[in-house]
């Protein structure tokens, strides 16, 4: 009678064990189906974001080709504060290199890191910058952002767009409390710190290596 008990048990147990793993089959599959279902229309969303920041900082006219593929994938790279790869998204004008948007971090911003777009052409000037993320002070820090300045007509951020590398020195890269040529709001000046720092020196090494970031995969 025993042995009849555990056979039955036995038995009942495989066939839980089917009946779940029929079941995770099952989920496992749909929630592919869902994936592969959803996928096109997350694509879409993130590419529209992403050219939403790249026509903020680089005016739609100054290119003519797709810049969401023509783009060129770096390695971590400390001059953007990036420690991990990221993105440089190249536009051209009739074949011709125009300008760069590149994907920057301020890490030392006063609640972490701030993440930043910004474009740079062929001559060195800056098209514009554009926080994408942060964490700085609601009312005191996040003015870097246009949407949150209260400023309007001429948001904190909009002082780069114009600049031209070359014709501005490195001890220019500051904010006037440091003897340099960046406004900044009484009470939150680690925040403007971090962004001229962090604009400084990815301008720098957009200007510097802009050859090889415009030079095909694989060439130096």
């Amino acid at each position: 009678m025993s042995e009849v008990r555990t056979y039955t048990a036995s038995t009942m147990a495989v066939r839980t064990a089917l009946i779940l793993f029929v079941f995770v089959v099952l989920f496992t599959a749909l929630l592919a189906g869902a994936y592969q279902w959803t996928r096109p229309a997350i694509e879409t969303s993130l590419a529209a974001e992403k050219m939403k920041f790249i026509n903020e900082v680089l005016p739609a006219g100054s290119y003519d080709n797709d810049l969401l593929t023509d783009t060129l994938r770096l390695p971590p790279t400390p001059e953007l504060g990036q420690k991990t790869p990221s993105t440089v998204y190249r536009a051209r004008r009739a074949g011709q290199p125009t300008a760069l948007v590149l994907e920057a971090i301020a890490p030392d911003g006063y609640a972490g890191e701030i993440r930043l777009v910004l474009g740079v052409t062929v001559n060195g000037d800056i098209t514009g910058v554009r926080v994408v993320q942060h964490k700085e002070t609601p009312g005191l820090g996040d003015y870097i952002d246009p949407r949150k300045d209260k400023n309007r007509e001429s948001p904190w951020i909009s002082q780069f767009a114009g600049l031209n590398y070359p014709q501005v020195a490195d001890a220019e890269w500051k904010v006037k409390k440091d003897k340099g040529r960046f406004d900044y709001r009484t009470g939150a000046t680690v925040t403007p710190r971090a962004v001229v720092g962090a604009v400084h020196k990815a301008v720098r090494f957009a200007v510097t290596h802009q050859p090889q970031l415009f030079a095909p995969e694989g060439r130096p």
